[in-house]
């Protein structure tokens, strides 16, 4: 994601997270940060370590921090974003987890600023590296966590030498794919990049950087695959996105390529989804699609969205995360809607889908949420889809105001489920195979927290 927010200094942030800083919210102003539509959880409680606000029974701890030692010796990187939870046997799961950091920010990756670390991931094998040779501090870390016992087991770095990974996606066998949200080009970098990387989540150590070059190249944020068809959905960040589909040809082999597609709509070519000039796309409503072929994917000009938007797709206003459940795909549009505080957009496939005959019963996509209160939800960003239903949504809230986590209600109301009280965002949502403890990442400086609490309680 491109965040909107304007970061406080590391040093207020950091004071902040012991606890010695609050947000700079009075009571009333607190009190007010959020609207309910459906009561949810009920209200937020404040934390007393000045945090994370959570309802009445619900409490985090905090299991990963940003500049720790990892065991192979690697920092944990900074920027935490898109993350995916695994079961490992029947207590422990693995998170695999994006760290969102350009070039600019080298420091912040898992050599830090010491040489010797750097040289030892050149030797490893890194994807790429900055035009004086030194890695690239994007990529993934995974780290394996009890969840009887509460406790991180072990943590290692297992993606490097990439850019701006920023969401992702599951799969169901087990992997993670990290996508890159950058288009550098090699004046800018040693090679290009722009594409999605698999990353098993049972591997232990670096994974081989191989990019899955059929899916594209452009500024990937996130990906879902439907289970029943092996499809995998796309998301792009930009405020001219498309929503893409890759049919692979061997599921679970992603590598072997396959056909990459734009959506459109049956009766309306380059429909515009965004709302911002006109209510093209009236909120709950729904329209057929079409799916339309694109060529020369691996796009080396980085026009793969204005070409697909020639032949027809519909543009939404940056599609940021994406997440199969209830038999269909939810993904947000962060700046979509008339008043550009964010859309959720609901997609269900056809029965046919990918498949011949496809036309003839197309997919539907609906506008499910559009916000026009802030208070209610502002640029909704990353998502899932809860254990019993509900979307648990990460905003990206700017101006320095409190981001919360909301939830959504399979009727489409919104409730908040926690507040941030730190100038950043909240990103990564994702719950354990058991449904019991949701996970979720802290920006910068990066935390990754287990939340738990009566999750069957919610009030609609």
């Amino acid at each position: 994601m491109i965040s909107r927010r304007h970061f406080a200094a590391s040093a207020v942030v950091s004071a902040a997270f012991l606890g010695l800083a609050r947000r700079g919210l009075g009571q009333d102003a607190a009190a007010t940060s959020y609207r309910n539509e459906v009561p949810g959880y009920g209200d937020l409680v404040p934390d007393r370590a000045g945090l994370l606000d959570l309802p009445g029974g619900f409490s985090y701890r905090i299991i990963s921090s940003a500049g720790e030692r990892m065991d192979d010796g690697y920092f944990t990187p900074s920027h935490f974003d898109g993350m995916g939870c695994f079961a490992v046997g029947n207590r422990r799961v693995a998170l695999v987890r994006n760290h969102e950091l350009s070039v600019r920010v080298r420091e912040r990756g898992p050599a830090g600023d010491d040489p010797a670390l750097a040289a030892r991931l050149l030797r490893q094998g890194v994807f790429g590296t900055d035009n004086d040779g030194c890695p690239l501090p994007g990529g993934t870390t995974t780290l394996v966590y009890d969840m009887v016992s509460g406790r991180r087991e072990r943590q290692h770095l297992s993606l490097s030498g990439t850019l701006v990974n920023c969401a992702g996606g599951t799969t169901p066998w087990g992997s993670w794919l990290s996508c890159e949200e950058s288009t550098a080009r090699p004046d800018e970098v040693a090679r290009e990049h722009g594409w999605v990387f698999e990353v098993p989540s049972s591997h232990r150590g670096l994974v081989a950087p191989e990019p899955l070059r059929g899916m594209g190249r452009f500024r990937h944020e996130a990906a879902a695959i439907d289970p029943r068809t092996g499809i995998v959905y796309l998301t792009e960040d930009r405020e001219d996105s498309l929503f893409y589909r890759f049919i692979p040809r061997h599921p679970r082999r992603l590598r072997k390529g396959g056909r990459l597609q734009a959506l459109g709509f049956a009766e309306a070519g380059g429909a515009d989804t965004r709302n911002w000039t006109g209510i093209d796309f009236v909120p709950r409503s729904s329209r057929d699609v079409r799916w339309i072929d694109l060529d020369e994917v691996e796009s080396p000009g980085d026009d793969l969205r204005q070409r697909g938007r020639a032949r027809g797709a519909a543009i939404f206003a940056r599609g940021e995360g994406i997440h199969h459940g209830n038999d269909a795909l939810y993904f947000t549009c962060t700046s979509g809607g008339r008043a550009k505080l964010g859309q959720i957009m609901r997609y269900v496939p056809s029965r046919r889908e990918g498949h011949p005959g496809e036309s003839r019963s197309p997919g539907r996509m609906e506008l499910f949420v559009e916000s026009t209160d802030p208070k209610v939800m502002d640029y909704a960003d990353n998502l899932t889809v809860a254990p019993n239903g509900h979307l648990i949504v990460c905003e990206d809230r700017a101006g320095g105001e409190p981001c919360h986590l909301k939830g959504v209600a399979p009727d489409g109301r919104i409730y908040t489920l926690a507040r941030l009280n730190v100038p950043t965002e909240l990103a990564g949502a994702c719950f354990s195979p058991d449904g019991r403890i949701l996970f979720v990442n802290v920006y910068h400086p990066g935390k990754t927290l287990a939340i738990s609490g009566p999750w069957r309680a919610v009030r609609t």
